[in-house]
């Protein structure tokens, strides 16, 4: 899927210099950068939204005690 995404001069130079010294394409990069990125997104988002669930009183919170007991069960 093609995508258009504007860089700031010193982000593009950055990348310019890494692809060059490297031998990969910007393109390669910018993929790397979004797969990753976007797992730490999920995590703290997904994350921030379970947490709010949980203050709200719409998730149920087990004890660490209870957890680790049955884990031996």
């Amino acid at each position: 899927m093609p995508t258009s995404i504007r860089l700031s001069p010193e982000v593009e130079q950055r990348l310019d210099f890494l692809a060059a010294k490297t031998g990969r394409s910007k393109a390669y990069y910018l993929r790397e950068l979004i797969e990753r990125g976007l797992e730490d997104m999920e995590d703290y988002y997904l994350t921030a939204e379970v947490l709010e669930r949980i203050r709200r009183g719409e998730e149920d919170v087990m004890r660490a005690e209870d957890f680790w007991r049955g884990l031996d069960a």
